[in-house]
């Protein structure tokens, strides 16, 4: 199931017959490769219209201009009579993003994408999202909402924000590690002090378990502190892996002007939409979360789960990208469009990439939404909730 990603203003989308249209000046489509399926991010502004395929080393191979013929084998359709316009079927579709001002989309297209469990999710051009569209009668459920509510009060709640707290620390170290290894020749001071930060991170895992209270307002403010503390030595260690004519200096969230912090924030934002939906999925309310406090307007559970996944799916593809040399740019303190898109395809292609889960091999994607279902039995039932740990 591809992704689509609208990240230009003026874009238009339809549906005709059982085909996503999209419309705009000179849009640009990009098929990135993620194993046997593909995903696609659309834009607008190349001089006519390209296919790019980038495979999952990185580099970017040219394919000739689409031209009026026969849709391909992944089911792209090219223009027949305006350069303007591209089709995809719909059965290839997982879900839509739009993360730019300006775009429409027709009613048609809002009913068939809940028809088909397609979600629309919505992001500012910082990445934040703010709305999400789906059917509520594909997660009509009532029980496990009732044992979400219910386990606010009680250990439960405690026992789940443990185990986000140790697994993130977890792949705090792990990431890392995983860096790090690649420098032990090259650059053993830098190699050793990353192996030193990361045993400190690891020591917080243990600083977690000791944590108890007979519901989670007991012990969140503990559980905060030692978060925080890894979190301080986990930026550190990130900004050894940073080239230094990029200015970071430490993390920055909503609002940051420097490049490198803009770029996690929106790959953040990209990853918020696959947590969300996968949680709505499995019949839980985003909005009752356990680490992270109850606020209006607040997703608090999609920032729970989205813990797990910060280092393995945005941080990895982020500072991956910088490493190989890719310009991350801003204007007026936003990404450019260019860069939106660079960062959008390399998280997407992270999203899409396979790796070891519960002793067999699953795309992060598939991951994600196995571990919503796995919470809503935590849940409901009592079984064990094991967060998703990075492999280095």
């Amino acid at each position: 199931m591809n992704s689509v990603i609208i990240s230009d203003y003026g874009v238009m989308l339809a549906k005709k017959g059982e085909r996503l249209v999209i419309r705009g000046p000179k849009p640009r489509l990009e098929l990135i490769e993620g194993g046997p399926q593909l995903f696609l991010a659309l834009g607008i502004g190349a001089k006519r219209p390209t296919l790019t395929v980038l495979t999952s080393e990185g580099p970017k191979t040219p394919a000739p201009p689409l031209r009026r013929s026969a849709p391909d084998a992944n089911g792209v359709k090219p223009p027949k009579k305006s350069p303007d316009e591209i089709e995809l079927p719909l059965f290839r579709v997982g879900e839509i993003v739009i993360g730019s001002p300006g775009v429409s989309l027709s009613a048609d297209l809002v009913e068939a994408c809940c028809e088909r469990g397609i979600r629309l999710s919505f992001l500012t051009r910082s990445g934040k999202p703010y709305a999400m569209l789906s059917s509520p009668m594909l997660t009509a459920t009532v029980i496990t909402r009732r044992e979400q509510l219910a386990a606010y009060n009680d250990s439960r709640g405690v026992e789940l924000a443990k185990s986000i707290v140790r697994g993130k620390l977890g792949n705090q170290a792990s990431l890392l590690k995983y860096f790090g290894k690649y420098l032990k020749e090259s650059n053993p001071p830098v190699y050793e002090e990353l192996t030193a930060l990361a045993k400190s991170i690891a020591k917080g895992r243990a600083d977690t378990k000791r944590i108890n209270g007979p519901n989670i307002d007991d012990a969140r403010e503990a559980l905060l502190s030692v978060e925080g503390l890894a979190g301080r030595t986990y930026w550190k260690g990130v900004r050894l892996l940073i080239p230094e004519n990029l200015g970071f200096g430490s993390r920055e969230h909503r609002g940051a002007p420097n490049p490198v912090n803009s770029a996690l924030n929106y790959g953040y934002g990209i990853l918020y939409t696959q947590v969300w939906g996968a949680i709505m999925n499995a019949g839980l309310e985003p909005f009752a979360g356990f680490l992270h406090v109850d606020r209006p307007g607040k997703p608090s559970l999609v920032l729970d789960m989205v813990e797990e996944f910060r280092q393995p799916v945005v941080d990895r593809a982020v500072i991956a990208a910088i490493g190989r040399g890719t310009a991350i740019e801003t204007h007026e303190g936003m990404l450019t469009d260019d860069t939106r898109r660079t960062v959008a395809s390399a998280v997407l292609e992270r999203i899409e990439s396979e790796v070891n889960f519960r002793g067999r091999r699953y795309k992060l994607k598939s991951v994600i939404q196995i571990q919503a279902r796995n919470l809503a039995s935590f849940l409901r039932e009592g079984d064990s909730y094991r967060t998703f740990s990075f492999k280095w």
